[in-house]
């Protein structure tokens, strides 16, 4: 396995640009362009070290070492953080200055598309139906395919449809997207927590390099507080390397907190805390709480069946005869709106948004409580997203769940929330409802992390 140091001094070193010492310079000012904070070490860190957005900004750093005269970008930002996007796409628009270097831009996001593109070309289903100046199709779309991806853009709808919500409409275009959302009451805090989270701390341990070489302790999470009421939706958001998916682990059960607890109905929960009920409170733990994972290709078994990866959750806890387990593998399929042919097929012939909802069925499947969604919306479209993001809505809305939202994207925060987390170097900064940190933020950092939105300032231009 090689570092992510020597693979961007490779391609220097291969193409002429630069050699041994200036090479391994120069793989840390890309590093350090691309946002990787202490690019020194992380030089010489392995890929598995790295986190799902640190290995994106490592790729970036690749893509710009021997400067391109046309860079092809597929999505460069959709793991990123906002803060980060910034730094990259201003990146990405210095090069075509500097250097005319030419840039395609490929992202579902037409609010991004519309605030860093110079020309825009939408496509359905293969096709081009659209195309012009940025600026025209965000103001005067003429295909119906891009006024729906407008109305689905997080950065530039977040805002409409959480005043949408309070005023009980829709307008016609977001309606094709999220009818019904409007229609689910925001939820009320629960006087009685599903969930406490109480002064929570987590301390890795580093082993250093070289045989006699230091072990170094660092800390993801740092005296973490916060409740989710009963039946709502709490969101934890920062940066990369924030500690939010840390958090989720603890959450899960799946890494123990250094100190502090987690309280989940009221009993501690942790690996190895499961006190004299021992095995009986730990499987009862895992029934009840359920993850959503980022990407369901990788958290579906390529090997199973749609139809045995609902079913398999119901036969590890033994619960009901096959033909009980295929009327509720039924009832799930009914309940995410997947026909019933999909059962057959295996995660490989299905989209993302099916995979997305199949791994939403398997998560229903034991009737949990409580649903840690870590970043489960963002690897998909914009048009999917919003069909997922109503879909977690309205089976809150009809089952009574609590939701764990983990997040780097704030515009689709704002559409699922009731109340937010704001993390920064594994505290948590800024805590309210939704309104209250998005409309009246108290923190400087807050206040970044929003500006950084792409697209937030073409609200306007779009009838926000």
């Amino acid at each position: 396995m090689t570092r992510r140091g020597a693979q961007i001094a490779e391609a220097l070193e291969d193409n002429g640009i630069a050699h041994g010492a200036a090479a391994r310079r120069r793989t840390v000012e890309l590093l350090e362009e691309a946002g990787l904070p202490d690019a020194v070490r992380r030089a010489e860190q392995y890929p598995h070290e790295f986190s799902g957005g640190m290995r994106q900004r490592a790729l970036i750093a690749m893509g710009l070492a021997c400067r391109p005269r046309l860079l092809i970008a597929d999505e460069p930002t959709s793991a990123l953080d906002v803060r980060v996007q910034r730094v990259i796409l201003d990146r990405l628009e210095g090069l075509t200055s500097e250097l005319g270097t030419a840039v395609l831009l490929i992202t579902h996001d037409l609010g991004l598309a519309a605030e860093r593109a110079s020309r825009v070309v939408v496509m359905y289903r293969g096709e081009v139906v659209e195309t012009g100046p940025a600026a025209q199709l965000l103001t005067d779309p003429q295909h119906e395919y891009t006024k729906r991806l407008l109305a689905a853009a997080p950065s530039l709808a977040s805002r409409r449809i959480q005043l949408a919500k309070r005023a009980g409409a829709t307008d016609a275009v977001q309606d094709d997207l999220l009818s019904g959302a409007a229609d689910a009451p925001t939820s009320t805090v629960a006087e009685d927590p599903i969930v406490e989270v109480d002064d929570v701390t987590k301390v890795f341990h580093l082993r250093g390099r070289g045989l006699f070489a230091r072990r170094t302790e660092f800390t993801a999470v740092d005296g973490v507080s916060f409740a989710i009421p009963r039946g709502t939706t709490t969101a934890i958001v920062g940066e990369s390397g924030s500690g939010k998916s840390t958090v989720a682990r603890m959450m899960l059960a799946l890494t123990a907190p250094t100190s502090g607890s987690i309280r989940f109905n009221g009993a501690e929960v942790g690996p190895g805390r499961s006190g004299g009920a021992g095995r009986a409170a730990e499987v009862e733990f895992r029934r009840k709480v359920q993850p959503i994972f980022q990407d369901p290709y990788a958290s579906l078994d390529p090997l199973y069946t749609i139809y045995r990866t609902i079913e398999e959750p119901l036969r590890a806890h033994g619960m009901g005869s096959p033909a009980e387990r295929r009327a509720r593998v039924l009832e799930l399929m009914s309940d995410v709106a997947l026909p019933e042919d999909l059962l057959r097929r295996y995660p490989g012939e299905l989209s993302g948004g099916q995979r997305q909802r199949v791994a939403i069925a398997r998560a229903l499947a034991l009737n949990p409580d409580l649903v840690v969604c870590d970043e489960a919306v963002s690897a998909l479209d914009v048009i999917v997203q919003s069909q997922i993001l109503h879909l977690l809505a309205d089976l809150q809305h009809r089952l009574g769940l609590s939701y764990l939202f983990i997040s780097h994207d704030l515009a689709v925060v704002r559409q699922i929330a009731d109340q937010v987390c704001v993390m920064e170097h594994g505290r948590i900064v800024e805590q309210g409802t939704v309104d209250d940190v998005f409309d009246r933020p108290q923190q400087d950092y807050t206040r970044a992390l929003l500006d950084a939105i792409p697209g937030r300032s073409l609200e306007l231009a779009v009838g926000a």
